[in-house]
């Protein structure tokens, strides 16, 4: 189709007529920046997993914890809960992060002397900014959730905390009577924490023996943790032996087998080789 132009020439005006223009065809994304897009959006729903800094248990549980989950590390005195968390702040330290340190029942001067043992100076962490160590009564924790955060989840966002250890809820859960105010405050724990953005673990003191290998628990706060890793030190053959077995992890292909592991001068080292069968004395 042609269509008409006016034009002056010399104070004339002249009539040219004129084919149109092909209008401008808009491109279709090419199908590499359509891949992009569509990765970006899988990695929403898929995190990332964090290592623990745990070779061994890196590899069973496929690759270490999920990104901004919260995780329960359950076990009875003695099992290793506090020096397995630590060392899981350690691995994050190392790397530049910043991690915070929340106790009901630790002393700071006791936890940086023994700590040293394991070659683990966390008073240095400290001076560089990259340990935080914060010392609360269980009331505190109750307050806090009352008041949506309040303090400590302002020192969260500012201080950009990427791991936390909280250590640890028994006495906290005890402040509550009966099963439905203890998942009421499980429930306003996990969702407070989840806001921060951060990878959690929670130690639980408990007692397991060989019956826990075989079920679950069933408290409030273990059917919300995203995962369960269960700390055992039983006695066997005349002795202690420390053992150590991921309950679940959401959304891991985890392995289901039970591990010997040992505290050692370097902290937590699990053997590579499963237990093939377990002797009670």
């Amino acid at each position: 189709m042609k269509r008409k132009k006016v034009v002056k020439i010399n104070g004339i005006r002249i009539i040219k007529k004129e084919e149109d223009k092909p209008k401008k065809v808009k491109k279709e994304k090419s199908v590499t920046k359509n891949k992009k897009s569509v990765k970006s959006i899988v990695k929403v729903f898929k995190k990332e997993k964090i290592p623990s800094g745990i070779s061994i248990f890196d590899d069973i549980s496929g690759g270490g914890f999920n990104e901004e989950s919260i995780n329960l590390i359950v076990g009875g005195a003695g099992a290793g809960k506090t020096i397995f968390s630590l060392q899981f702040l350690i691995n994050g330290m190392k790397k530049g992060e910043i991690c915070l340190y929340i106790t009901f029942e630790e002393k700071k001067e006791e936890l940086y002397r023994n700590m040293l043992s394991f070659g683990w100076d966390l008073e240095s962490y400290e001076k560089q900014g990259k340990f935080i160590f914060v010392e609360y009564t269980p009331e505190k924790v109750k307050q806090m959730l009352e008041e949506g955060g309040g303090a400590l989840e302002s020192l969260m966002y500012k201080k950009k905390i990427s791991r936390l250890v909280i250590d640890s809820v028994t006495s906290f859960t005890l402040l509550f009577e009966g099963e439905l105010a203890k998942r009421e405050a499980a429930l306003a724990l996990f969702e407070m924490t989840r806001r921060w953005k951060t990878t959690v673990l929670l130690t639980l003191e408990k007692e397991l023996t060989t019956t826990d290998m075989t079920s679950g628990s069933g408290s409030a706060i273990e059917f919300e943790a995203d995962s369960i890793v269960l700390l055992y030190f039983i006695r066997q053959d005349g002795g202690r032996q420390r053992l150590i077995e991921i309950l679940k992890m959401r959304g891991t292909k985890h392995s289901t087998n039970i591990y010997p592991f040992y505290i050692t001068p370097k902290g937590v080292d699990i053997s590579s080789k499963p237990m093939k069968k377990i002797k009670i004395s």
